[in-house]
């Protein structure tokens, strides 16, 4: 009965979806990848927020629930009771497509989820954008483990830039080989943007800051000859890079110069929640807050960012990366070892987190240095005896595991300022 009816409300969303683009044709910015689809999707609003009238995809709404209700308003919660909440919004949307709204946004800024085949297909028939952007892929992908492999999981994301016009924009990751290789799937302009020589939109001079004790992120964004300073405070990570370089596509796109993006992203650009944030912790540690979600191409460049920072001692936290299927052992076991060429003490968090811990051992790390707990709770109380003042502490897992937990147990009230 309750797959019944979830199926229902399913169908009606779509259809009035679709009858909402097609009454107010707004301009949409569809984002899509492995990792980094929200970051990119705050800097485009940042970019975009003050030249135009946007609505952007709330939280985690990049489904075939989350992508209609956007659509339909600015909803950024599914509240309960639900039996109250799903007329509200089917009411609301009669009335503004029955009766045209003036304040629908301009441009919609849409994630498009790709947990399993047939989910971008699903999306496109609601929504089919005008520009595509494709953040990234990555070897071993999360939401691999229900596709034949990572090539499989890259042809499903890149039918958002085969479905884009001719007179549309495909903005891929010159980084990522199989982000790059779509290029050939559409007829679209491409744009490519990130630390590669070859990248349109070319990231430069990258720097995780620290002045004493770690403060953000300072980058170049260079395109035509041109190029801007942008710093980004209070979050770390090639992550927030990469979010700006393919903001910064999205606004050239629509006439913005890359002075006024870059200005746009210093002044409106903060990195989601729980997402390579800095926060404070006890004992005047730092706490580097990824706690949101994981994955190997994730994980690694949290790793590296962690071994680019000082610190006296370096702590991380890591919990499952989930969905990866077969590819699971093998990963887990890969950023175990990369993880004991950085870390000073390594927690691990999880069935699956407990091979980084074996291979972490394996690989160098002192069987001291090293906590294994099978969930979140048990680890809270343990982990906030082990931190020392001066720690510089990675928190990131899948986000089933609850990492969170464990952030609101070690973390100053606050974040830092």
């Amino acid at each position: 009965m309750r797959n019944f009816l979830l199926n229902i409300l399913k169908f009606l969303l779509k259809k009035l979806a679709q009858a909402a683009v097609r009454r107010y044709q707004p301009g949409i910015v569809a984002i899509t990848g492995s990792v980094g689809k929200t970051s990119t999707k705050e800097a485009i609003r940042a970019v975009l927020s003050q030249e135009r009238r946007i609505r952007a995809t709330s939280g985690n709404f990049n489904n075939e629930i989350g992508v209609p209700l956007t659509i339909l308003g600015d909803w950024s919660e599914i509240k309960k009771p639900v039996f109250i909440f799903w007329p509200r919004v089917i009411l609301s949307a009669l009335l503004k497509i029955i009766f045209r709204s003036r304040d629908y946004p301009e441009i919609l800024i849409l994630e498009y989820a790709a947990d399993r085949p047939g989910d971008i297909k699903y999306l496109l028939e609601i929504a089919r954008p005008q520009i595509g952007v494709i953040t990234a892929v990555g070897e071993i992908p999360v939401h691999v483990e229900f596709y034949t492999g990572p090539e499989a999981l890259a042809r499903e994301k890149a039918k958002i830039i085969e479905q884009l016009p001719a007179l549309g924009f495909a903005i891929l990751n010159a980084d990522d080989a199989l982000v790059l290789d779509m290029k050939n799937r559409t007829r679209a302009q491409v744009m490519t943007f990130g630390f590669d020589d070859l990248a349109q939109m070319k990231i430069t001079e990258f720097k995780n800051a620290s002045n004493g004790e770690p403060t953000g992120v300072s980058f170049k964004l260079e395109y035509g000859g041109s190029f801007v300073p942008i710093k980004i405070n209070q979050a770390f990570g090639r992550s927030q890079a990469y979010a700006a370089a393919a903001a910064a596509s999205v606004g050239l796109i629509f006439g913005l110069n890359l002075v006024k993006i870059a200005e746009a992203l210093m002044e409106n650009y903060q990195a989601p929640l729980h997402r390579m944030n800095l926060i404070s912790g006890v004992k005047e540690s730092f706490i580097i807050d990824d706690s949101y979600n994981s994955s190997p191409l994730a994980l690694r460049l949290a790793l590296e960012t962690l071994r680019d920072l000082k610190a006296k001692r370096k702590v991380a936290i890591l919990g499952d990366m989930l969905e990866l299927g077969k590819y699971s052992l093998e990963a887990h076991e890969e950023m175990g070892k990369l993880a004991a060429k950085v870390v000073d003490l390594l927690i691990t968090v999880g069935p699956r987190a407990k091979f980084m811990a074996e291979a972490a051992q394996k690989a160098g790390l002192a069987k001291e240095n090293i906590l294994s707990f099978l969930i979140s709770e048990e680890a809270k109380k343990e982990i906030e005896l082990k931190i020392k003042k001066g720690d510089l502490i990675l928190v990131k897992g899948s986000h089933a595991v609850g990492l969170e937990k464990i952030v609101e147990e070690i973390k100053e009230i606050g974040p830092i300022v």
